[in-house]
């Protein structure tokens, strides 16, 4: 039976030759390939109409980018794939989409059990090895959910929206990152030139970031929780954005030294899950 490989659709190349600075021509590009921004204009882009607004003074300068990370992303993506299936003998057959957003989110996977993938060029950099990244990352969640899934995994039982749930995914993708694209530290994070900051300032305060999640856990709601650590517009304690990727990245290499990795990939399919990961924030503050 011939294997049923992964199908990208690039909508990028139709942006650059039509292009027209208007939000007439913006809302054209996203009704012509209404499939491929549905997912990003339900989640991923709030307060759309300001940010399309915003967008067109912002492409003239990121053009030449979104051109060259166009011409190169699809063959990215195919190595990267290539790469995770050696290393963990599994297939990809989700869909990739390719896009030219309005400056919301740069790369997600949709809401669904092996999830598909929109990558977002006007947020990304063009640099091969960021691409690998944020490319690697994104295929990190949708292997971690394949792994988990041929283990048996009961995804009626997840709490998606436990800050636990986001600190395991997020390390995962991290960690299975790190296995397949090779560079410095700080991009696994940033997917740019510009995370070494950031990665000296949460390996410095370590403890105090532990410490503050564990207390947000018990006073603060899941999507306050969610702004804070996990979102590029929080960071409001620190003055760092996204954290809880770094705290997340911390938990998975404890797991691995415990566990090993085959058993620990799969750890949240447990009843005692979320104890095992309060103790090691415990642990690790």
């Amino acid at each position: 039976m011939e294997t049923v490989r992964l199908k990208i659709y690039n909508t990028v190349p139709y942006f650059l030759v039509n292009y027209m600075p208007s939000e007439k021509f913006l809302k054209h590009y996203h009704e012509k390939f209404f499939q491929h921004f549905k997912e990003y204009f339900l989640y991923h882009c709030k307060d759309a109409d300001e940010k399309i607004k915003n967008a067109i003074q912002k492409y003239p300068s990121k053009m030449n980018e979104i051109k060259e990370s166009s011409g190169k992303i699809e063959n990215l993506i195919q190595q990267m794939v290539s790469a995770y299936r050696q290393k963990y003998h599994v297939e990809f057959t989700n869909d990739v989409h390719i896009i030219v957003g309005a400056y919301g989110s740069n790369a997600f996977t949709h809401r669904q059990i092996i999830p598909e993938v929109t990558f977002c060029l006007e947020k990304l950099s063009s640099n091969d090895k960021h691409l690998k990244v944020i490319i690697a990352h994104e295929f990190g969640h949708v292997l971690h959910n394949i792994l988990s899934d041929q283990e048996g995994m009961d995804w009626s039982k997840v709490q998606w929206f436990h800050p636990f749930t986001m600190l395991f995914q997020e390390g995962w993708a991290t960690y299975f990152s790190e296995q397949v694209a090779e560079t410095d530290k700080s991009v696994y994070f940033s997917y740019d030139d510009n995370g070494d900051e950031w990665l000296q300032f949460a390996e410095d305060n370590k403890n105090e970031i532990f410490n503050t999640f564990l207390e947000d856990i018990n006073k603060r709601t899941y999507p306050e929780i969610f702004h804070e650590w996990f979102s590029i517009n929080g960071g409001s304690y620190f003055g760092f954005t996204r954290l809880g990727y770094y705290i997340g990245y911390n938990v998975v290499q404890f797991l691995i030294e415990k566990h090993q990795e085959k058993k620990s990939i799969t750890l949240w399919k447990e009843s005692a899950f979320h104890k095992e990961i309060e103790n090691i924030l415990l642990e690790l503050s």
